[in-house]
């Protein structure tokens, strides 16, 4: 990220918070090997929701599907303790992710919570009613 954006317009987690208790992180693995994680954070501050955070896969196992199926972890764990809206903010230089949420259904929206309007963010939301499974 810190390649792709300034500084100031990263908002990535610290490694220490995604160990507080309103974090759920998981990771996937090819083989005994981590190939990616993704991190959903409980959020009360501008409804009740969770938040995308830290959603990465390693270059040599993407293309097989794992971004998915670790979104599809996050979804179930929202949906499994009764959160239906999922949110996220990205940047516009990730087609690769925007694409993938586009195909899970999320759409876009205005910011959220404490985020402000930025050029290089988007924010985008699902209502897990409307997903299957």
């Amino acid at each position: 990220m810190y390649a792709l954006y300034p500084p100031e317009t990263n908002h990535l987690e610290s490694e220490e918070s995604l160990m507080n208790e309103n974090v759920h992180l998981v990771g996937a693995f090819v083989r005994g090997a981590l190939a990616g994680i993704g991190a959903v954070k409980m959020m009360h501050d501008d409804g009740e929701y969770g938040e995308i955070k830290r959603m990465f896969v390693l270059d040599n196992y993407r293309g097989l599907g794992i971004s998915r199926q670790i979104m599809e972890a996050l979804h179930q764990y929202l949906k499994h303790n009764g959160v239906q809206v999922v949110r996220l903010e990205a940047g516009v230089s990730q087609p690769e992710a925007l694409g993938l949420y586009q195909t899970l259904g999320y759409r876009v929206r205005p910011p959220y919570g404490l985020y402000q309007e930025h050029p290089l963010s988007i924010f985008m939301e699902l209502d897990l009613n409307t997903v299957e499974g």
